[in-house]
């Protein structure tokens, strides 16, 4: 049975339109509540957002939602998804919730679900959710005496901030660097810059003056050219831009040249594999993950495991076969020995840590491959299925022929927004842009 509400981050849309309005905000607060309600336990749920205008109203018919069914309900405010994660495992909560859109511009918003043991939910945990709520909520309400309370915490944004700092190597220090941070207005803007600071760096800040509209825009992970400039104006060493949420990272050397999610990824395989810090033999990425990075890991006799995009899938891989680092190449990198999670503060300052022992240049150090061409271009589409079009299939199997085993074609529906993503890389660049004009061409007929 396919779900109607959840896709692969959780419940997300146009905030006040359907599914994110506060109806279905309550009912699935009702419907979580119950669901992870604990005999013999405080029933207690943790939320956190970032500093979208409709996160004010989405919290609140969610904290209606969960003391309508007798749990009591702890705020944070604005903090980077893995806080939230973290600390619903911290503070022995029985459910956590993110209020965000990740990387999406404001006027989109939803609601992710974190379990006790601060991992999102499963596909048949989010489906059981969607059952409960239609088929009825009034059951499980609360008696007058068992209603839940709310209150807010005030010092949730510290406790992340000492948690971060201590994944930092105890050894080293962030003295004499100069970085430069981006926040894309979003959950991490006291965060991140203070984490930084306390750790000795000196912290040049932009994207630190959300106002409910601003998140994400022109900023962040999805668009680092201001990092970049600011990188090059300032003479910075590095450069870190975060998405809205901050699950997802990417950086930049001195000259402002960009260190994607896959160049992290490598970064951090070789350093623990020296080390003998790394486990599984390779690490996880997804369906996107460069070829580049395969053959770079195949030279140090790792693997690379791919799993479907999303990062929740990218860790049910990890756990699965025992791999503790993992992530995509958007910049949600995964670190199990730290998190459940993506976390991209914690992302950049293992980074940080290695080029912090490394006496070369970054722009050396940290290009550690050389990356297939790769092209991506996104498709956006009102109404049907453009990939089960014909004309689009055809396509498909012609362009894959094209490229004859020197490359290859990725072709999927986005899990959280409405367009599909075209994606080729091989070794002949003019070839590989050729094939995405084609493809493209071939699902904007379908749509038209």
């Amino acid at each position: 049975m396919p779900r109607k509400l959840f896709g692969t981050d959780g419940i997300r849309g146009l905030a006040n339109r359907h599914p994110v309005t506060p109806e279905i905000a309550m009912k699935a607060g009702m419907a979580a509540g119950r669901i992870f309600t604990r005999p013999d336990h405080l029933h207690r749920v943790v939320i956190g957002k970032d500093t979208r205008l409709s996160g004010y109203m989405i919290e609140s018919a969610l904290v209606a939602g969960f003391t309508s069914v007798g749990m009591d309900v702890f705020l944070f405010g604005p903090l980077p998804t893995p806080a939230v994660a973290m600390l619903t495992r911290s503070l022995r909560a029985d459910l956590g919730v993110m209020i965000s859109a990740s990387h999406n511009h404001f006027e989109d918003n939803g609601i992710k679900f974190f379990g006790p043991n601060g991992l999102k939910l499963s596909d048949e945990r989010e489906m059981a959710i969607e059952e409960l709520m239609s088929n009825g909520l009034e059951d499980g309400l609360a008696t007058s005496r068992n209603i839940g309370r709310a209150k807010r915490i005030d010092d949730a944004q510290a406790r992340y901030i000492e948690y971060a700092k201590r994944t930092f190597p105890k050894n080293l220090t962030l003295d004499g660097l100069r970085i430069v941070i981006d926040c894309a207005n979003g959950a991490a803007y006291k965060v991140a810059p203070a984490i930084l600071w306390e750790l000795g760096a000196e912290v040049i800040e932009i994207g630190t003056e959300p106002n409910g509209f601003n998140i994400n825009h022109e900023c962040g992970s999805t668009f680092p050219e201001p990092m970049q400039r600011k990188v090059r104006e300032r003479r910075a060493d590095f450069g870190i831009a975060l998405d809205g949420d901050a699950d997802r990272v990417v950086m930049a050397d001195e000259k402002g040249n960009l260190i994607d999610g896959d160049q992290i990824l490598a970064l951090i395989a070789r350093s623990w594999s020296k080390s003998g810090n790394l486990t599984g033999g390779g690490v996880v990425g997804t369906v996107m993950s460069n070829e580049g990075l395969d053959r770079y890991l195949k030279s140090l006799s790792l693997n690379l495991v791919r799993a479907p995009v999303g990062d929740r899938y990218v860790l049910e891989k990890m756990c699965a076969g025992g791999y503790n680092v993992g992530g995509e190449q958007s910049g949600h990198i995964i670190l199990r020995d730290f998190s459940t999670t993506g976390d991209g503060i914690v992302a950049a300052l293992q980074v940080l840590g290695v080029m912090a022992e490394d006496n070369r240049p970054v722009s050396e150090a940290a290009h550690i491959f050389d990356p297939l061409p790769q092209v991506l271009e996104n498709v956006r589409f009102a109404k049907g299925s453009p990939l089960s079009d014909a004309r689009v299939t055809d396509r498909i199997k012609a362009c894959e022929a094209r490229l004859n085993g020197s490359g290859r074609v990725l072709v999927r529906k986005s899990g959280t927004e409405p367009v599909i993503r075209v994606m080729a890389e091989g070794d002949d660049e003019k070839l590989v842009k050729s094939v995405v004009r084609e493809l493209v061409a071939a699902i904007e007929e379908a749509t038209a």
